[in-house]
């Protein structure tokens, strides 16, 4: 990381400047940027409960590309909510628990790595969708208090409120529960959640559809483990993130129609990673079966770093040739691929606005 980069980060940290690109996007919105979720979305949400290592990443070589200490990000540098907030001309949004009362005007992120629409998924050791409510709802009461209720409200409605849920759900399925009836059991939480951001003064919501879940190299890993010794992808892992991205549009649509000045936009995160899977060199990669971080088959067994269960790893020696940076996560190089697509792209990725748009979009 150069010099430059770590006095911009620590700005945009410290005292609040837009760490953003110098000319290349335009923004005109006042809005500030919320987030919640789960690891894709996580800046270090972790590092403040208790526990365990296998829902953190605040240790080398996590963040070698740009962060130095690591932050707990599970990626080599930025995430897509930092390149967001750089796009929209925003300071870099911090976690729940390093930002204090005066930074909530730009937006918080609550995503907690493990995270799960279900109350159930990783309970007690991760900040589940219905506890980030909890601490959005905190934050506007602050704001509230802070600037009044006509201000705030101005604050809330102007700001954009992005999610990455539902990944953990189903890596945890339980199979006593038919598919679609799980499935159901996850967008009721989360629907529950968007109603509760929606009575705060929230308006403008993007949502990410899952990801092929079982085309990580932790799935393949799995599935090599288990005697199919091919790459092949986990196709139950898959099935169940499709049933869900069916579903999301639906749910969305109904609250669109049930409260009054509901906005939201959907990103094929799906159609996405789909693509870069299976034609990485198209698109700047030499491989996206490998992880760059970790060990065993495709280095797909969760233990980059060696704080985990397994203390053996391998790391590559050039990160932008991987989509992946670990067993399920993307390399900055790629998550910057999909940051640029949210906010520049077209209807064939995300809907009704991407989110250069959805900024600009008055409540």
């Amino acid at each position: 990381m150069s010099p430059f980069h770590i006095i911009i980060m620590w700005l945009s940290v410290i005292i609040g400047i837009p760490f953003g690109c110098v000319g290349r996007y335009e923004r005109r919105s006042s809005g500030g940027l919320f987030v919640f979720g789960d690891s894709l979305f996580d800046p270090g949400n972790n590092n403040y409960i208790n526990t365990t290592t296998q829902f953190q990443a605040n240790w080398w070589p996590y963040g070698e590309s740009f962060f130095n200490p690591p932050t707990g990000r599970f990626c080599d540098g930025l995430i897509i909510p930092d390149f967001i907030a750089e796009y929209a001309d925003l300071p870099l949004i911090p976690s729940y628990f390093e930002t204090g009362k005066e930074r909530f005007v730009h937006g918080v992120n609550f995503a907690s790595a493990g995270a799960g629409c279900l109350l159930e998924t990783y309970r007690g050791f991760v900040i589940d969708l219905k506890t980030q409510l909890k601490y959005f709802k905190k934050v506007a009461k602050d704001l509230k208090k802070k600037f009044g209720g006509k201000k705030s409200k101005r604050l809330l409605s102007n700001a954009v409120y992005m999610f990455s849920a539902g990944n953990n759900d189903y890596s945890k399925f339980d199979a006593t529960y038919p598919k679609h009836e799980y499935a159901k059991m996850v967008m009721g939480n989360l629907s529950s959640v968007l109603k509760g951001i929606y009575q705060e003064g929230g308006r403008k919501f993007v949502i990410l559809t899952l990801a092929p879940l079982g085309c990580t190299p932790g799935s393949r890993a799995l599935n090599f483990q288990q005697g199919n010794k091919s790459a092949n992808c986990v196709e139950e892992l898959t099935t169940l993130a499709k049933i869900h991205n069916s579903a999301l549009p639906k749910m969305l649509k109904k609250l669109e129609q049930q409260l009054p000045g509901f906005k939201y936009s959907l990103f094929d995160f799906f159609k996405v990673a789909t693509e870069r899977i299976l034609n990485p060199s198209k698109y700047g990669f030499k491989t996206s079966k490998i992880a760059c971080c970790g060990t065993g088959p495709f280095r797909g067994i969760n233990s980059c770093g060696g704080k985990r269960q397994v203390k053996e790893y391998k790391l590559c020696k050039n990160v932008k040739d991987y989509i992946f940076f670990d067993s399920g996560h993307l390399t900055e190089v790629a998550y910057k691929q999909v940051a640029e697509l949210l906010w520049n792209g077209t209807v064939d990725v995300i809907e009704p606005y991407n989110l250069k748009s959805f900024f600009n979009q008055p409540a």
